[in-house]
């Protein structure tokens, strides 16, 4: 049976994470002090996290592509107990429906449904605020504290089903771009805005690192005899 036990990938992935967020908070009550008139630093802000979206929003389209990193992969000549059909680009199995959503005769990843609708809302308030069509000098630091009060809620989507995990998905990718857009406003610091862009990254990459724990985490602990089981052991 496969060890489920933290890999030192995942552990550093998380701290760092932690470290992130705790170095937002920080920073959103002591901004860094050399600001920039630069002409196009909100422009090329806003192209770099824009683009982010759109790649984000083709991934969650197209998540079976992604379905092999989390060893589910369907073999047709195996022999196993259930429909190994993948719906959402989940298997049909009881442990996880937590993990999919229904919509009229539609079954879709409650995860990656979420993170399409954090991702469209994020490409619209992009568009407002590094095009200046949104102000937000007041309110910069409430929104850093909604954002990262936001992407925190987000890690512990794992917590939680179907809905409630395609809204915490959404906060999460929402919360980040709140994090980006109050430093702007409060810092004007080109450099910090793309460490910002390379630590969302970061937090993304790591919120998929902990899906995949959790998917072979419920596949090493569930007592059904299949073909994914199969897979994980080898």
């Amino acid at each position: 049976m496969l060890n489920m036990r933290c890999d030192p990938a995942l552990l550093f992935s998380v701290s760092v994470s932690i470290f992130g967020i705790l170095i937002s908070l920080i920073f959103a009550f002591n901004p860094p002090v050399i600001q920039e008139n630069f002409l196009w630093r909100k422009l090329m802000v806003g192209a770099a996290f824009g683009s982010i979206c759109v790649l984000g929003i083709i991934a969650a389209l197209f998540p079976r592509k992604c379905s092999q990193t989390f060893h589910f992969q369907k073999q047709k000549n195996a022999s196993h107990n259930f429909n190994s059909n993948f719906k959402g680009h989940h298997p049909q199995c009881p442990e996880f429906s937590a993990h999919v959503i229904h919509v009229n005769k539609h079954t879709l990843c409650a995860a990656c449904s979420g993170m399409i609708l954090g991702a469209f809302i994020t490409l619209v308030g992009t568009v407002l605020y590094f095009f200046d069509w949104w102000q937000i000098e007041e309110l910069s630091l409430l929104l850093i504290l909604i954002g990262i009060a936001g992407l925190t809620l987000g890690f512990f989507q794992l917590k939680f089903k179907s809905f409630i995990r395609l809204f915490l998905n959404a906060v999460f990718v929402f919360g980040a771009f709140l994090i980006l857009i109050g430093f702007d406003a409060l810092a004007h610091n080109l450099l910090f805005d793309f460490f910002l862009i390379l630590l969302v990254i970061f937090w993304l990459f790591t919120r998929i690192k902990l899906s995949q724990w959790d998917h072979l985490k419920i596949c090493s602990s569930c007592k059904i005899s299949c073909v994914i089981r199969e897979v994980d052991k080898n």
